[in-house]
């Protein structure tokens, strides 16, 4: 008895070192919202908390009846993206009704306050904005941490070469679809600045936008056409239950039983 106690012991705490390993090296996690097996149409983002739509063109295929939207490449306005955004969620699309916008932070509450075509290193404005912490734009973090990819400019302002010359536009894209070199992508949050610093005051003109450089910035609400990636907040599936989760617990009973039989 003491030898099966012990295996057992040994078992469970397997699985608890499972459990451990599983949910800290996770960053992305597939979620199935239509049933179709073998495909996923979100992937949860256990950094940020949110969960991205698979498709990061869906605009260009699906436009829920919204007009001003490039049927050739996905783009639009920023107040057609808002219209798209909210297109969705009248459809509820994939079940959801709380699409919205990535979410951007803008840092001490001043807008751009700096070139961003010269500003190379942290801040919220630029090239190599901050992409961790609570200061953090969803981009940023996505594009920088997440999926490991590289501004066309480093930290000191020097053109990137490490990919042969240049750093391409979005070079790691997997596991999402549709999610191009020239990707330009809203945030849902405006502004009274330009990109160049520039402060005009209310009404605000301009919104964010993350460019496939790795660039945060500012830009014209009218008259810009970028791209529209619907993101929602939290997990938007039941997460099933990992085998370590399923072994730990049947540990637990095994455990369990054999002191209740024990005791008798």
């Amino acid at each position: 008895m003491n030898m099966n106690m012990g295996f057992i012991r040994s078992l469970v705490a397997a699985a608890v070192f499972c459990m451990g390993a599983t949910s800290a090296n996770a960053a992305l996690l597939g979620r199935d919202l239509n049933g179709s097996a073998g495909s996923f149409e979100a992937y949860y983002d256990t950094v940020l908390d949110i969960t991205w739509l698979a498709d990061a063109n869906l605009s260009q295929s699906n436009q829920f009846g919204v007009t001003g939207i490039n049927l050739s490449n996905g783009r639009m306005e920023w107040d057609t993206a808002n219209n798209w955004i909210a297109a969705m969620n009248s459809a509820s699309y994939l079940g959801i009704s709380d699409w919205r916008l990535p979410a951007m932070y803008d840092i001490d509450n001043d807008g751009c306050a700096v070139d961003s075509y010269s500003s190379f290193d942290g801040g919220d404005c630029g090239y190599n904005v901050v992409s961790t912490g609570p200061q953090a734009s969803e981009m940023a973090s996505l594009f920088y941490d997440t999926l490991g990819n590289l501004a066309a400019f480093t930290t000191g302002g020097a053109l990137c070469t490490t990919y042969a010359g240049s750093c391409p536009r979005w070079q790691n894209t997997a596991p999402f679809s549709n999610l191009g070199s020239g990707n330009f992508y809203w945030f849902g949050q405006e502004t009274t600045t330009d990109s160049s610093g520039n402060d005009y005051g209310l009404p605000a003109y301009y919104a964010w936008y993350f460019g496939p450089s790795g660039a945060q910035r500012p830009q014209d609400k009218e008259g810009s056409f970028y791209n529209a990636w619907a993101v929602v907040d939290g997990d938007v599936q039941v997460v099933p239950v990992p085998a370590a989760v399923w072994l730990f617990g049947s540990a637990m009973a095994l455990l369990a039983g054999i002191r209740r039989k024990t005791a008798a």
